[in-house]
């Protein structure tokens, strides 16, 4: 059982425990923060509290996280397209409508069971439901990931990501025509209070930044390219919509009125990381998937 401590801060106090903890972490739902308070997980100055607690300056949280759910991974065949492979990493280029990993009512078809039977050894270190799973990307959103076999490749990777030295670069199709060529969105991104299955930028969230380029333009779309330097949930797709140009096809945070794509127009086209164990710079590039290159064409004749 992993612990984790939270001395409350002064802009925190009088709000409820459940919006306080849900905050600290972009992976604790506020419901997921109840069922630990009323299982004795979430103690205050030592005591358990009701759900609707409200905090106070300098209260002691201790969060105690239970043991992933144990869930058989089924291995399952699949035709993954593989850039690269050795004995630590594996790069892999997942279709649009892929998930990453599963999750409790969602144990098959994800890029996981199709990792566990690609190769039998990943590392363990998200548990059982994310074996090897470094960072994701969403179900609709097609691209290269970067998959760990054991745990020493894992926590490189990861603090590659933490210091902000992995290259990623997204091609992306957003409403409207983005007027400069180049610009840097630097808003922090927290879940949405009024909507906990969205992400938004709120002054008390996380650190989030993301540059941009405009690669070209037609009559009411512009097509970018983003370069992350955090990598916040929906990070790309939020930060579009905050500066007035959301992802055409988005379902979430899009216009209601935008192309039917079943999600968004958004691909993970580059990814560079430093080897973990030879320490060399690689670099992968996957070209847009086929649906992407045809809605181009199609607004290139239009326009």
């Amino acid at each position: 059982m992993e612990k984790k401590e939270h001395i409350i801060l002064e802009e925190e106090a009088g709000q409820r425990i459940d919006k306080v903890l849900s905050s600290l972490n972009e992976e604790w739902s506020r419901t997921q923060i109840q069922a630990w308070i009323k299982e004795g997980h979430i103690l205050v100055n030592g005591k358990a509290v009701k759900t609707n607690y409200k905090v106070s300056m300098n209260d002691a949280i201790e969060i105690l996280i239970p043991e992933p759910e144990v869930l058989d991974v089924i291995p399952e065949e699949m035709n993954l397209d593989i850039y690269y492979e050795d004995e630590d990493v594996v790069v892999v280029n997942k279709p649009k409508g892929m998930v990453v990993h599963p999750a409790p009512g969602h144990l098959t078809g994800t890029l996981v069971n199709g990792l566990m039977a690609h190769c039998k050894d990943l590392s363990g270190i998200n548990g059982v439901l994310r074996p090897g799973i470094v960072h994701r990307i969403d179900k609709d959103t097609s691209g290269l990931l970067m998959v760990a076999k054991n745990d020493l490749a894992h926590e490189s990777l990861v603090n590659q990501l933490v210091e902000k030295t992995v290259t990623r670069k997204y091609r992306a199709l957003v409403h409207g025509n983005i007027p400069h060529d180049y610009g840097t969105i630097n808003a922090p991104i927290a879940r949405d209070p009024k909507d906990r299955q969205s992400m938004t930028v709120v002054d008390n969230g996380k650190h989030a930044v993301t540059h941009f380029q405009v690669l070209e333009r037609f009559q009411n779309f512009t097509f970018v390219e983003c370069q992350l330097e955090t990598g916040r949930t929906h990070q790309i797709r939020v930060h579009m919509k905050y500066i007035g140009y959301p992802l055409a096809g988005d379902p979430k945070y899009g216009p209601r009125k935008t192309l039917d794509l079943d999600g968004q127009a958004l691909h993970a086209g580059v990814l560079g990381f430093e080897h973990p164990r030879t320490k060399e710079y690689l670099e992968f590039e996957a070209p847009l998937p086929k649906y992407f290159v045809e809605l181009l064409d199609k607004l290139r004749n239009n326009h």
